[in-house]
């Protein structure tokens, strides 16, 4: 049981290594909102985050119970340094590094595309005095929409990055837990604990060269799925206009 309760804080401690970028990355973007549209909408939209689901891992069968009368066995206590693994894991840098990168094209791609909207916004505002006012209308409508389009593309990309993180850290979760129970087995330890929460140990005691080691020797990387490009939305102006009907057919 001390094993297990363990290994899941060690996962704990991985899992907020890998998935708290993209907390700080829906801070960094602000959607744009032109005038007019904040009435209809909510204000200040943001691309929707995965929810931080803990990663589903193999159930473990419970040890057997002592028999009446016996005493629990002497610990023998390993300690493994989380975050050293991390630094050490070449599937683990692999993963966190092309995460970032995904993150870092969404955020550019988004400041690139409100860049767009505040200068449509702006060529809408010098051609008040040439336009009528239903095309005036018209044109805001038209930008509202394809704005609306865009967010919805962004918040799927977001939420498709995070999902990706969070299948590869489970698959290096399965793996470090495999390692910490064979790295255990063969050093005649029955009890680990994340380094976290020791406040000194003797050096024999710490695993965690022998688990960084076996790690990469079992998991050199992890296969995340494909970062799709996101279907272009469709211009509002190839969409019959409110009020108005598609052409039949013929």
């Amino acid at each position: 049981m001390a094993r297990r309760v363990s290994a899941a804080l060690a996962m704990a401690l991985m899992s907020s290594t890998l998935l708290s970028g993209g907390a700080a990355v829906a801070q960094q973007q602000e959607w744009f909102v032109p005038p007019g549209q904040a009435q209809q909408q909510q204000p200040a939209q943001r691309p929707a985050q995965a929810p931080q689901r803990p990663a589903q891992r193999a159930v473990q069968p419970n040890p057997a119970p002592l028999p009446p009368g016996e005493a629990p066995p002497t610990a023998v206590i390993g300690i493994v340094d989380v975050p050293e693994v991390q630094r050490n894991s070449t599937a683990f840098n692999k993963v966190r590094e092309e995460i970032e990168k995904r993150r870092q094209k969404l955020n550019d791609d988004l400041q690139r595309e409100q860049t767009r909207w505040r200068e449509e916004q702006q060529q809408l505002v010098n051609q008040r005095g040439s336009l009528s006012p239903e095309e005036l209308r018209n044109k805001e409508r038209d930008l509202q929409e394809r704005v609306t389009d865009s967010q919805r593309i962004f918040r799927d990309r977001s939420r498709n990055i995070e999902q990706a993180a969070q299948q590869a850290l489970q698959e290096i979760e399965q793996a470090l837990a495999v390692v910490i129970r064979q790295v255990s087995a063969s050093r005649k330890v029955n009890m680990v604990l994340p380094r976290a929460v020791v406040i000194y140990n003797e050096p024999p005691f710490d695993l965690t060269g022998e688990v960084s080691a076996q790690l990469n020797k079992v998991l050199r990387s992890v296969n995340l799925a494909a970062d799709e490009a996101a279907p272009a939305a469709t211009p509002a102006a190839a969409r019959p206009a409110q009020g108005q009907q598609a052409p039949r057919r013929n």
